[in-house]
């Protein structure tokens, strides 16, 4: 196996409102796609929300009931704080606007920023499916041009 990953797709309850929530963070979306394949009882359906993120990354949103239908495992709540998804801002300013946009949006954001002993300053959000993000400056990061 490559070491590599090319989808991240999270599990939503709202498939609108996370679609909007992701939007209110600056993530481009054409919107909803999918809605003509219909699922049923046993199959999920192909509905769906994508981002299309630096080096060819997408970030997608699926409903829950379809994800755990599609991937034939139980549709279970998932524990929040089981894993985070990083993100790496250019400086300590863009990590406090970033939880900003987040709060404001609907995100839920423990007041938590601080600096760490590694180095890097970071703060979490959850989004409003309590998908934790840390939102980190590490000065040792190389970030691609904007």
């Amino acid at each position: 196996m490559q070491p590599r990953i090319h989808v991240l797709t999270l599990a939503v309850h709202d498939l609108e409102r996370s679609l909007a929530f992701y939007r209110a963070l600056g993530l481009a979306s054409e919107g909803v796609i999918g809605t003509e394949f219909v699922g049923d009882e046993t199959n999920a359906s192909g509905v769906a929300a994508m981002f299309h993120l630096e080096g060819g990354f997408i970030l997608a949103l699926y409903v829950r009931a379809d994800l755990a239908k599609d991937a034939g495992i139980p549709d279970a709540a998932h524990p929040s704080g089981a894993f985070s998804i990083g993100h790496g801002v250019r400086n300590r300013e863009d990590v406090d606007a970033l939880l900003s946009r987040a709060a404001a949006a609907g995100g839920a954001v423990p007041d938590a920023t601080r600096d760490r002993p590694w180095g890097i300053y970071s703060g979490y959000f959850a989004d409003p499916d309590g998908h934790l993000w840390e939102i980190m400056w590490n000065p040792t990061l190389e970030l691609s041009p904007r």
